[in-house]
Parts: C-alpha cells; sequence; structure tokens
C-alpha cells in the first residue's frame, strides 16, 4: 500500500511556509490525539501519519530531500537513507560505503578520525494550559553521558598520555589489498582515533564519559503549544575523549483542559445559559484563565452563537465562548 503525500495528510500546498506546517499540525494534532480518542485505532494511525508529516516537512534538510525523492528518501535502502543531502551524492561516499562494508571498514577517508561529537537527546514534556500559556520553569532528570571528572574527558589516568597508533601511524586508516584493489578501512587497533590511551581513566576504562542522571532547570516561554520544540544547547551526551557535547530537545505536549479548547492564540469553551436569559438578555460569568468575569448575553441569543472577549486568550489574544441553552 503506497504512503500518502506528506503535504496531503497535513492538507497544506507543497511551497506552505513552515508556519502554515505548524499550524497544520497543531490542527490534525488536536484532533486525532490518541488522549482524544481512547480505542480508536483509526485515529491513532491518523496521529502517526500526521507526526511523521509535521516531523519530515519542519527540518528543511529532509523537506528538500523529500521534495526530490518522495518517501523514497526515507525507506530502508532508499536513496535518502537519512543522511542525503538536498543538492546531489557524494560519490566517494557511496563507493565508499560498498567497499568498506565488503571489506568491514567502517568510516573511510584520507585523515584521522576526530573525536565524535556527543549524540543529541529528546525529552518529553507534557504541561498543563495554564502552564503553556503563562510560561514556567520545570525541573526535569535526564539519563545521559557526561564527562567523565576523573580524567576530565580525557580517558587517560592523570599523570599518562596518549601515543601514536603504531598500526596505522596516526592516520586512523589502514589499506587493505583485495587482488587489484586497494581499499581503506578504518584502523582496527585504536579505532580510526590514530592514537591510543596507554593508561586508561579507571572510572570509564578510557571513554571520557560516564552514565549519570542530569538535574536541569527549563524555563518555558509563555504560549508554547503541542509540537513546539525547546533547545538546550551543550545539554546532550559528551562527546568523546572531550569533544563537544550534543543538544537537548524538549518536546512539547500540552494536556487537554477540563474546561478549555486552544486554536493557536484562541481558547474556546461552552457557557450553559438558561432559555429565559437566552429569550430576555442578562449576565452570566465566564470561567478565563485569570479567574470568573461577567458576561452580558443580549436578548434573542441563539444556541451556539460565539462571544469574543479580547485579551483572555493566549499572550493576550481572544477567548472564545458558546452559548448552550440549558
Amino acid at each position: 500500500m503506497s504512503k500518502r503525500d506528506f503535504y496531503e495528510i497535513l492538507g497544506v500546498s507543497r511551497d506552505a511556509s513552515e508556519r502554515d506546517i505548524k499550524k497544520a499540525y497543531k490542527r490534525l494534532a488536536m484532533k486525532y490525539h490518541p488522549d482524544r480518542n481512547p480505542d480508536d485505532d483509526a485515529a491513532a494511525e491518523k496521529f502517526k501519519e500526521v507526526k511523521e508529516a509535521y516531523e519530515i516537512l519542519t527540518d528543511s534538510q529532509k523537506r528538500a530531500t523529500y521534495d526530490q525523492y518522495g518517501h523514497a528518501a526515507f525507506e530502508q535502502g532508499g536513496m535518502g537513507g537519512g543522511g542525503f543531502g538536498g543538492g546531489g551524492a557524494d560519490f566517494g561516499d557511496i563507493f565508499g560505503d560498498v567497499f568498506g562494508d565488503i571489506f568491514g571498514g567502517g568510516r573511510r577517508g584520507g585523515g584521522q578520525q576526530r573525536a565524535q561529537r556527543g549524540a543529541d537527546l529528546r525529552y518529553n514534556m507534557e504541561l498543563t494550559l495554564e502552564e503553556a500559556v503563562r510560561g514556567c520553569t520545570k525541573e526535569i532528570e535526564v539519563p545521559t553521558l557526561v564527562s567523565c571528572d576523573v580524567c576530565e574527558g580525557s580517558g587517560a589516568k592523570k599523570g599518562s598520555g596518549v601515543e601514536t597508533c603504531s598500526t596505522c601511524h596516526g592516520h586512523g586508516q589502514v589499506q587493505m589489498r583485495q587482488g587489484f584493489f586497494a581499499v581503506q578501512q578504518t584502523c582496527p587497533t585504536c579505532n580510526g582515533k590514530g592514537q591510543i590511551i596507554k593508561d586508561p581513566c579507571d572510572a570509564c576504562h578510557g571513554e571520557g564519559r560516564r552514565h549519570k542522571t542530569k538535574s536541569l532547570s527549563v524555563k518555558i516561554p509563555a504560549g508554547v503549544d503541542t509540537g513546539d520544540r525547546i533547545r538546550l544547547s551543550g545539554e546532550g551526551e559528551a562527546g568523546e575523549n572531550g569533544a563537544p557535547a550534543g543538544d537537548l530537545y524538549v518536546q512539547v505536549h500540552v494536556k487537554e483542559h477540563h474546561i478549555f479548547e486552544r486554536d493557536g492564540s484562541n481558547l474556546y469553551c461552552e457557557v450553559p445559559v438558561s432559555f429565559a436569559m437566552a429569550a430576555l438578555g442578562g449576565e452570566v460569568e465566564v470561567p478565563t484563565l485569570d479567574g470568573r468575569v461577567s458576561l452580558k448575553v443580549p436578548s434573542e441569543t441563539q444556541t451556539g452563537r460565539m462571544f469574543r472577549m479580547r485579551g483572555k486568550g493566549v499572550k493576550a489574544f481572544a477567548v472564545v465562548l458558546k452559548a448552550i441553552l440549558s
């Protein structure tokens, strides 16, 4: 069964701005979210489809790849793979991958491999509507890899050092001959680093990193919504042997509210109104995030009529009230 077009899933044009894509995602995510559709497999599948489309189309590189190659770029064995950029293929990488698979190589290249930057991490954070609208500070705990405080990330015991790898002479690569071919592969002795730690640190066993649960204070800006991401630079995993750390991305999910329904910057709620008040008019107290306020109901009000209260929504926008006759 062929997959639907990502733009079609979100209901946007192919030249849609990131803002339009984000707006469409929020609307559909609210509609199909599992919390609002319990035991509904069709809605769960729709939500998964919408989420996948959003993640591809809001990443500029992935979007460019998708526009050029379609779904094939992200399927296993497809042209894009996951590292394929928006331009053309790097033939050195293609041939390197082929020969590397045959002869057991890792990364290939003419020089020494640098220590790897730490991996990025993702943390899913649930917020109440009040927290999302007003902003807040949340304390979180993240299991991660941190720089070893004993060897300060070097991987070597204090007073010890590193020496040039005798197998690859510091290049990180070795040559292997197979008939007419001379193929480069990652040095098996130093794993491509070009250096050997003579006396590894006992605490981290030469890795330069240790497992730890890190406590962080995250400032949530006012007005965030489901699907928003907050980036904490350098709070991901520590890099190898002193390399830079990755980033931590906090993924926001706003829980359903028992009174209000949010659509962008507007809040909606239903207010019961008696038949007498709807016919003759009067005043009724209505809830807002800042407390209850009085609303004047004109005579001959029909059920379903919308009333707008300026400045009572998200970031001083609007809250819309629907009159319900009771």
